[in-house]
């Protein structure tokens, strides 16, 4: 396990009459070697949604060597930790997610991860790390604090139904009067940060479609009903229930991701299975989509002679900032930063299962810029060779430091 950094050291990097957010953010930068050892010892040991077993044992034990935090496991494979200040004031969670992606990483650094068909992929080893450092940082400051802080270790943000909802069931966000998040961006340079008032996020729902016709000869395909032929025509016309039937105004995104049909190159299948996304942000529209979809393959496939069975899943609701909120933590960023880190970002279709947390109380979840074009790092989230700037997590911590104490301390 990575050294843990003194927190006596820590305090006393500057005096104790300093304002209490300059001897943290002080002490954040201080902190920034601590962290980066962290996001690479838990970039080497990946462990993929619902199965993070050590993952959450690191966290734990890491926790637990730090003072005044009460530390407690709600699932198997997620952490929770709490700080109480020394005065009154209101409880601020901030949210971290622990979970790899089954990917066989091919990037070649001395901490790539050494599971085969497990990496990290999409920056949930530095939001781990950058939150066990605020979780130090703010424990080294307790006696000065107002309210409390519950920090929270998610487990299985990448596969639903996610972990986010099940921790709100155990009661994570009790009495907690604003959440708050990130996410390590790579589609932004390092050194950005970028904050949505409203929607930030999509709602990623899935589907599913199998067209069951008659398979036989290939030389034959009279006396067959070809499910592949169908299913060519079902994928074009899908395209459509964006394009012909949805407000153009009305984000949407409709993909057919798996297509997979027949086991030989001389027999037409008896059946194609089809599979993928829908993307949206408006509640009427998301519950409208299923319908259309279905009556556009139904019809399809009814006309000439095949069946359907299709199913379609709700995934995690979209993400939507808290808009005066977000507008309090644009004012942190242009205060603590230089003049240019907070910038403009539009809406991604990408999901998040934060979501789950803004149904009980305030929101904000902020991109922080983690891409650099100049030392290669341009692949996407969930590439095998996706990697992050080290130095963004300095910038994350030092954001939820600033962002944290605002909310505990304003009035």
């Amino acid at each position: 396990m990575p050294g843990m950094t003194s927190l006596q050291g820590l305090i006393e990097l500057l005096p104790p009459s300093a304002p209490l957010s300059d001897a943290v953010l002080v002490a954040a930068t201080a902190l920034a070697p601590q962290v980066v050892a962290w996001r690479r010892h838990l970039h080497q040991h990946p462990e993929v949604a619902f199965q993070e077993v050590e993952t959450a044992q690191f966290i734990a034990d890491t926790l637990g060597a730090i003072p005044g935090l009460t530390v407690t496991r709600p699932t198997r494979t997620s952490v929770v930790a709490e700080l109480r200040g020394a005065h009154p004031g209101p409880t601020i969670a901030v949210r971290a997610d622990i979970d790899a992606l089954p990917i066989h990483e091919e990037n070649d650094v001395e901490y790539r991860s050494t599971r085969d068909g497990a990496m990290h992929a999409c920056g949930h080893d530095g939001h781990t790390a950058i939150v066990l450092g605020l979780a130090t940082l703010l424990a080294a400051h307790a006696t000065r604090l107002p309210g409390a802080v519950r920090f929270i270790f998610q487990h299985a943000e990448e596969l639903s139904p996610g972990g986010a909802e099940e921790l709100v069931q155990h009661g994570v966000m009790d009495g907690v009067a604003q959440v708050i998040g990130l996410h390590l961006w790579a589609p932004m340079p390092v050194g950005r940060i970028g904050i949505l008032a409203g929607p930030a996020m999509a709602a990623p729902d899935n589907f599913h479609c199998t067209i069951t016709g008659k398979g036989g000869h290939a030389a034959i395909p009279h006396e067959c009903v070809d499910p592949i032929a169908i299913g060519a025509q079902v994928v074009t016309a899908l395209q459509q229930v964006v394009s012909r039937t949805v407000d153009p105004l009305d984000p949407v995104v409709l993909s057919v991701t798996q297509f997979i049909a027949g086991t030989a190159f001389n027999v037409i299948p008896n059946s194609a299975y089809l599979a993928g996304t829908v993307r949206t942000f408006d509640p009427a529209l998301r519950q409208s989509i299923p319908a259309q979809m279905e009556r556009v393959i139904r019809g399809i496939a009814e006309a000439f002679g095949a069946t359907v069975d299709f199913h379609y899943e709700h995934g995690y609701r979209p993400v939507v900032n808290d808009r005066a909120l977000a507008e309090r933590l644009q004012t942190v960023v242009a205060r603590t930063f230089d003049h240019g880190t907070l910038i403009d970002l539009r809406p991604t279709m990408g999901g998040e299962d934060f979501s789950a947390y803004q149904q009980r109380a305030p929101g904000v979840f902020a991109f922080v810029g983690a891409g650099n074009v100049r030392r290669g790092i341009v692949h996407p989230h969930h590439h095998p060779r996706f990697q992050v700037d080290e130095r963004a997590l300095d910038v994350g911590l030092r954001y939820l430091a600033a962002a944290t104490i605002e909310l505990l301390t304003d009035e």
